[in-house]
C-alpha cells in the first residue's frame, strides 16, 4: 500500500495508530509462541535422537535373542502365528496441544489375551520368553518414535508458518504502518503551519486594515478641523472687507 493512497487526516491517523498497537500486540504474541514452539522443538529433536539410539541397541538385541531362541527350540514361528487371536498391542491416538498446535501422540496399550505357554516346551522356553521380551520392548520403542516423528514434523510445519507470520509482521506490517503514520504526521503538521501562517497574514490584513481606517479618520478629522477653522477666519474678516461697509458722508 502507498502512502499516497492514505489521505492524510485525523480519522486515519487514529486508525493506523490503533493498527499498530494490533500488529505489534499480534507480534508479542507470535513472538511467545514461536519461542514454545522451538523450545518444544528442540527437546523433542534431542529425544528422538536419545529414542534411536536407544532402538538401535534394543534391536539388536531383540535379533540376537531371536537367534539365541531358535539355535535353542528350532523354528518355531509357525507356532507362534498359530496360537495368536487378537491383537495383544494396540495403538491409542490423542492430540497434545501446544502454544495453540496440536500434535499427535501415540500411546500404547496393552489388551488381555490367552496366551499360549505350550511353546518352548519342548526346550527353549526361557529363550523364548527372553525373545518375547526384547522384542516387546522394541515394539514399545518403535510406537515412541513414531509418535515423536510425527509430532515432529507437525510442529516443524507449525514452527516455520509461526516464523513466516513473525517475520512478516516485524519486516513488512509494522514498519508500513510506521511509514504510513509518519507520512499522515508530516502532512497534518505541514497543514497546521499553513494555517498558521494564513492566521497570522490575515490579521496583519486586518491590523493593516485597521491602521490605514484610522489613518483616514485621522485626516478626515484634520481636514474637519482645518475647514472650520478657516471658516471662523472668514467670518471675523468679513467684518472689516470694504465691500462690506456703507458710504458714510459727513
Amino acid at each position: 500500500m502507498s502512502t499516497v493512497q492514505v489521505p492524510p487526516t485525523r480519522m486515519n491517523l487514529t486508525v493506523y495508530k490503533a493498527k499498530r498497537v494490533a500488529a505489534k500486540k499480534g507480534f508479542d504474541l507470535l513472538k511467545k509462541k514461536a519461542d514454545a514452539l522451538k523450545m518444544r522443538f528442540q527437546n523433542m529433536l534431542r529425544e528422538i535422537q536419545k529414542t534411536k539410539l536407544a532402538m538401535s541397541q534394543e534391536a539388536a538385541d531383540a535379533f540376537f535373542s531371536l537367534s539365541q531362541a531358535q539355535y535353542a527350540a528350532g523354528d518355531f514361528r509357525h507356532k507362534v502365528i498359530e496360537s495368536v487371536t487378537s491383537a495383544e498391542f494396540r495403538l491409542e491416538n490423542r492430540i497434545d496441544n501446544v502454544a495453540g498446535v496440536k500434535l499427535p501422540v501415540f500411546t500404547d496399550i496393552e489388551t488381555t489375551r490367552e496366551k499360549s505357554e505350550n511353546i518352548g516346551l519342548a526346550g527353549g522356553g526361557g529363550k523364548i520368553q527372553s525373545c518375547r521380551d526384547k522384542f516387546r520392548a522394541l515394539l514399545k520403542a518403535l510406537v515412541k518414535l513414531a509418535s515423536l516423528q510425527t509430532s515432529f514434523v507437525t510442529l516443524d510445519e507449525a514452527l516455520k508458518v509461526t516464523n513466516r507470520r513473525v517475520n512478516a509482521l516485524d519486516n513488512v506490517t509494522i514498519p508500513r504502518i510506521d511509514k504510513i503514520i509518519d507520512y499522515i504526521s508530516r502532512e497534518l503538521d505541514e497543514l497546521e503551519r499553513e494555517d498558521f501562517v494564513r492566521i497570522k497574514k490575515v490579521q496583519a490584513n486586518k491590523i493593516e486594515l485597521a491602521r490605514e481606517q484610522q489613518l483616514a479618520a485621522e485626516a478626515l478629522n484634520e481636514q474637519g478641523a482645518a475647514a472650520q477653522i478657516q471658516a471662523s477666519d472668514l467670518d471675523i474678516l468679513a467684518a472689516f472687507e470694504p465691500t462690506a461697509d456703507d458710504d458714510v458722508v459727513f
